[in-house]
């Protein structure tokens, strides 16, 4: 009997060298093909004018709604339902057009709409889900202090109990889409602990201010959030939560979205410096031909395709219920810094034009400053995985 011909071996693809996807669903392919459609034709025309202007592009904002990528790995409340795989890699094309546009929605689904799905009411979810989902009410994320950083439990901003509201005094910072939020996700200290509370834009004594003056994530909101005898009232408490579980597992959700679009910034740098490197022309012949532009490219395409396996099997775990924090910590620690490595090498290819916002990899070096960052800090999130190995905490 003779043996099965072997299969014919295909030539690597230059933006996909592993084939990751042919790891995807059908459904998964189709999600991943219509929002790169959107990327490609009204994020990347506009952005670099957004990036330069210091301005959000706030009109891309109803399409990403109809869409329906706002909350769109939460089932029910008018929100698309679909798996975490899809989630990431709506991330991944988002962030390929601008980290700020992803962080839009991130921040909307992963900060906002996730905690009041698992922490809030019936009514709460009811009352704010399919109005976030819509892109009609916005969210933002209220954790971090300006004296907080990575120690959220050294946290100043209080909330007493008075009769049947709270009221909240402090102040918030570095907070996406602040001025615009209809609703902030307030974590508050109480006598009971670190408790969760739905904030209303026109609630007297709740003040936002931009951060201006960035040079990071300028087409993105970045707020601060003053609380000033701020009354709440008990139906704006989510319930089902106390102590930093609670900000700590929208982090987590948060933190698996930054793993697929560091990606996504480092596909768009290295797509544009791998072109870049056919047509110019030094010394007589085009920079791909030399052995050092040849290693760096490769260094890129051998970056990218790490990440790419790291977040497909992330992706599947947490579809399952199998992934641990410290498995997320892992793969934003790693992508986040392939991705900054990337765009600095891409930066550098560029020569001077490399400087320019009509060349994307200065922007996206900019951005992913905010993004290694955010989130947990990249030593942050190697003192979680170097916990979770030795069994102890070190920080």
């Amino acid at each position: 009997m003779s043996a099965p011909a072997p299969a014919a071996v295909v030539e690597p693809d230059v933006f996909d060298f592993y084939n990751v996807r042919s790891l995807l669903t059908e459904d998964e392919r189709q999600i991943q093909d219509a929002v790169a459609r959107f990327v490609d034709e009204k994020v990347i025309p506009i952005i670099g004018d957004a990036f330069d202007a210091h301005r959000f592009p706030k009109e891309l904002v109803p399409e990403i709604a109809a869409l329906g990528l706002l909350g769109c790995n939460i089932d029910g409340y008018d929100c698309a339902g679909l798996n975490h795989v899809c989630y990431g890699l709506v991330c991944q094309e988002l962030e390929r057009g601008d980290s700020g546009v992803r962080s839009f929605v991130s921040v909307q689904g992963s900060l906002c709409m996730y905690p009041i799905l698992t922490y809030g009411s019936e009514e709460q979810r009811q009352r704010f889900l399919p109005g976030m989902a819509r892109g009609e009410i916005i969210g933002c994320f209220g954790l971090t202090e300006p004296d907080g950083g990575s120690d959220p439990g050294n946290m100043k901003t209080h909330a007493v109990k008075d009769g049947g509201d709270w009221v909240i005094n402090g102040a918030k910072m570095w907070i996406t889409n602040g001025t615009i939020a209809d609703v902030a996700i307030v974590w508050a200290m109480t006598d009971d602990g670190v408790r969760g509370f739905l904030v209303e834009k026109d609630m007297p004594g709740y003040t936002t201010r931009d951060i201006l003056k960035k040079f990071s994530l300028r087409a993105s909101i970045t707020s601060e959030l003053f609380f000033d005898n701020v009354r709440v009232p008990e139906e704006n408490l989510l319930p089902n939560v106390r102590g930093l579980k609670g900000p700590l597992g929208c982090l987590t959700q948060a933190r698996y979205g930054i793993t697929w679009g560091a990606i996504g910034a480092a596909i768009a740098c290295y797509r544009e410096v791998l072109e870049y490197a056919k047509v110019r022309e030094l010394f007589g012949r085009p920079l791909s031909h030399t052995q050092t532009i040849q290693r760096r490219l490769a260094d890129m395409s051998r970056r990218i395709t790490t990440a790419q396996l790291l977040s497909l099997q992330l992706g599947r775990m947490k579809d399952e219920g199998t992934m641990h924090p410290s498995q997320v910590s892992m793969a934003k620690w790693n992508n986040v810094r392939a991705a900054m490595d990337i765009a600095r090498d891409a930066r550098d290819m560029l020569g001077g034009s490399g400087i320019s916002v009509e060349f994307c990899p200065i922007r996206h070096m900019l951005n992913l400053e905010s993004v290694i960052t955010y989130e947990g800090t990249e030593t942050i999130h190697e003192l979680i995985v170097g916990s979770q190995l030795c069994g102890k905490h070190a920080f």
